[in-house]
């Protein structure tokens, strides 16, 4: 069975993380800290925190931003349930817009359904492919949408707009115009999750990009606060000599993320430009070089004059197909040992959402993308044979349905 996408793990990897295991400090510690360096300087973003997952991360900034009851946040239809789950864990409103055919949030859909409960947007880089953050960016800025802004605290007041969130869960690496992901809005957050390019097992980021007047330094402080039980000193530095005392200053949560994690994410970071991408980006162009072949095929966006993915996951498409046709090719492909997936079932579509009233007929878009998808399998070891077999595979499960 070619599985569809396995952890890298290697000596090095190993190796950092025994480093760590003899080290004595296995919590949040010198490495974590390193780590947020390190993903600052690789984004050049003006602040980065780590943490136990990008869901946390969401969550926290949102809270931080004071979402609460009454508010809404937009967020796209077609992404994993966790960008709008942390809406509901706030006691806000989601509000779904629909997508463009690459998959990423549509701004004129954004545009009309900005109202004044409207305090955050939260796009998703799809896949790894960055959304339109100029136009988003700019967006939020017009005369027409900051005059709809209605600030209830006194970090709303500062902005004074709507404040955008990137749900970049996919894309560490990806660039906009020359910049990396982290450095593209007010704040980015990352998964490093087991399944992701650069992993930590478990574990997240939030990157702080906020303008002036903000202190972005004095809001990762802030943060570290918020993300530990509200104590106002973590373990580091409660073990310097006589440094005990600490205080807890509110109800805090309890997100961090541990010098495991972060020794994984460390090696990997290093190598990140130079190997993982450009490893990623050679699966994904040899997808597209086979599968142009077939009229039947629509292959993913993944570059172009100012976009760059970070080949996270390849979203073929199948022209032309039903979602029970797209079902049966995806079993046929399953019988042949080869592992697929599908990215994401919208979320108006969740049995959750849908009895909150959602439904998937107001984001066409949306369903016409989920209906034809199928995610292949990318991950660093994956062999050219491996390729041709994944292509083959899916060539004759592809036409034992629809020919």
């Amino acid at each position: 069975m070619i599985p569809f996408s396995p952890p890298r793990i290697d000596q090095k990897i190993i190796d950092e993380v025994v480093d760590t295991l003899n080290s004595g400090w296995i919590t949040t510690g010198p490495k974590t800290k390193l780590l947020e360096k390190k993903i600052t300087e690789y984004c050049g973003h003006e602040s980065t925190l780590c943490l136990n997952s990008a869901t946390a991360g969401l969550e926290l900034m949102l809270r931080w931003f004071g979402v609460g009851k009454g508010d809404e946040v937009i967020v796209p239809a077609y992404t994993y349930c966790a960008t709008a789950n942390v809406v509901i864990h706030c006691g806000a409103t989601p509000v779904f817009a629909d997508i463009n055919s690459d998959f990423n949030i549509s701004i004129n859909e954004i545009r009309n359904i900005v109202t004044p409960r409207t305090k955050v947007i939260i796009p998703v880089d799809i896949a790894g492919y960055p959304c339109d953050y100029n136009e988003l960016n700019a967006l939020v800025q017009t005369k027409q949408i900051k005059k709809m802004f209605e600030p209830v605290n006194s970090i709303q007041k500062q902005l004074g707009r709507i404040l955008i969130i990137s749900d970049a869960a996919h894309s560490i690496g990806a660039e906009y115009y020359g910049k990396k992901t982290g450095n593209l809005t007010d704040i980015t957050v990352f998964s490093f999750h087991a399944v992701k390019n650069l992993t930590t097992a478990e574990g997240g980021a939030v990157c702080l990009n906020l303008p002036m007047p903000f202190n972005n330094e004095e809001i990762y402080r802030e943060l570290c606060v918020k993300s530990l039980h509200g104590q106002n000193k973590d373990a580091l530095s409660k073990s310097q000599s006589g440094n005990w005392r600490y205080d807890v200053v509110e109800a805090g949560y309890k997100l961090n993320m541990t010098d495991i994690q972060a020794s994984i994410g460390l090696v990997e970071l290093q190598r990140y430009d130079s190997d993982m991408l450009v490893k990623r980006k050679s699966i994904f162009d040899s997808y597209a070089e086979k599968l142009s072949k077939y009229n039947w095929a629509i292959i993913p966006e993944y570059e172009s004059s100012f976009k760059k993915s970070s080949y996270h996951v390849f979203l073929m498409r199948i022209a032309n197909i039903s979602e029970s046709q797209r079902d049966q090719i995806i079993q046929k492909i399953f019988e042949k040992e080869v592992s697929v997936n599908v990215h994401f079932i919208p979320v108006p579509m969740l049995t959750f959402y849908k009895s909150l009233g959602f439904g998937i007929k107001k984001y066409p878009q949306a369903y016409k993308n989920f209906e034809h998808e199928i995610s292949l399998p990318v991950f660093y070891n994956l062999t050219e044979t491996q390729i041709n077999t994944v292509v083959q595979v899916v060539v004759s499960s592809v036409e034992e349905i629809i020919l």
